[in-house]
């Protein structure tokens, strides 16, 4: 395998409002080798005080110690992309039309929160997919830490898609048309069972390979190992946050916009083993996806010689159901074969 290094690029002149000129011409150029080579990037500058973060993960803390009976009774529908989610109930190679037994075995657990239609009075938004939030009263500390993570993940995601129109050459605000009521979804991962209760036989994984399905995702996670990247020699490689750093990576729908100049990268979470047990790992995972019903075609200046594109285009809400469809209810996604051929092709370290 080749050496495979996940970039770091500072931000700070974008989060700044006084930012030189030239550090932002700097991190978008940074941003667009990382983007084209690789697809994660270890953000820094990014402005998250250390204090939100910290109360993020003590509310995860707090939430997932509660028994399962109790979060058990803040699950939601498969196609209600909110509250909890138990281990085994989800399957996220699915999501590429993969593991062709339907069998749900990703054994991590979640909670999710997301934009609700609550959020943008005078607009008509499907309630499925911007449906109001479920917070555990069980957990008194868990809404006011989340709800102040998400409003810095968002942030940060708005910062880089500002980024973003630069390092491709768009005109200022370009993304901004797209994401007025963007359909996004923070998800907390807790990667750990009781000892005993799971064998680990192949099949069972901490979170099956998958791309993220938006425009940007903004990571917090434990230093702790168990997340693998797909690099362009078809390897796995472990990747764990720097100090001080966001894990940034690019969804479909931007590799849709850029014809895959720029990756969704290919990822998944292996069970993170050390001495025979399980050690915890912590994740939050913004999704910044863009609006419902914005249709996403490949830009002009990211075409083919010839004027074509690899993708058709398709609205928001279209791709990110047939992405959730396989995910959350066990019914394989037939429309990501050029992803699915990668995991296919791909060797185990």
């Amino acid at each position: 395998m080749t050496d495979f290094t996940v970039p770091t690029v500072d931000v700070s002149a974008y989060v700044d409002p006084d930012g030189s000129t030239a550090g932002r011409q700097a991190a978008a150029r940074a941003f667009d080798d990382a983007a084209r080579t690789v697809g994660f990037v270890q953000v820094v500058g990014h402005g998250v005080p250390a204090d939100v973060s910290a109360a993020l993960a003590a509310a995860l803390d707090e939430f997932f110690a509660l028994p399962a009976e109790v979060k058990s009774a803040y699950r939601t529908p498969p196609e209600v992309n909110r509250g909890y989610t138990a281990p085994r109930t989800e399957s996220l190679s699915l999501s590429l039309g993969l593991a062709p037994s339907n069998r749900m075995h990703d054994f991590f657990e979640a909670f999710n929160v997301g934009a609700a239609a609550s959020d943008h009075p005078g607009l008509e938004l499907p309630a499925t997919d911007y449906a109001e939030n479920v917070w555990p009263a069980e957990a008194p500390g868990f809404q006011p830490a989340v709800s102040a993570w998400f409003t810095e993940a968002g942030r940060v995601a708005r910062t880089l898609t500002t980024l973003f129109a630069d390092a491709l050459g768009l005109p200022p605000g370009f993304f901004d048309r797209y994401t007025g009521h963007s359909l996004d979804v923070l998800r907390m991962n807790n990667y750990a069972l009781p000892p005993g209760e799971v064998t680990l036989d192949g099949d069972l994984t901490g979170m099956g390979e998958h791309t993220d399905y938006g425009i940007v995702t903004v990571l917090w996670a434990d230093q702790v190992r168990g997340l693998q990247v797909l690099g362009r020699d078809g390897g796995w490689h472990d990747v764990q946050p720097a100090d001080d750093a966001l894990l940034v990576n690019l969804g479909d729908l931007m590799a849709r916009w850029t014809n895959e100049r720029w990756l969704s990268t290919l990822h998944r979470v292996k069970p993170p083993i050390v001495a025979g047990r399980i050690e915890r790992r912590r994740s939050a995972a913004y999704f910044h996806d863009g609006d419902v019903d914005a249709v996403i075609e490949t830009l002009p200046t990211c075409r083919d010689a010839d004027g074509g594109s690899a993708f058709p285009p398709v609205t928001v809400g279209d791709h990110i159901r047939a992405k959730l469809a396989g995910s959350r209810a066990g019914v394989a996604n037939p429309a990501a074969g050029r992803e699915a051929e990668r995991v296919l092709a791909a060797r185990e370290p």
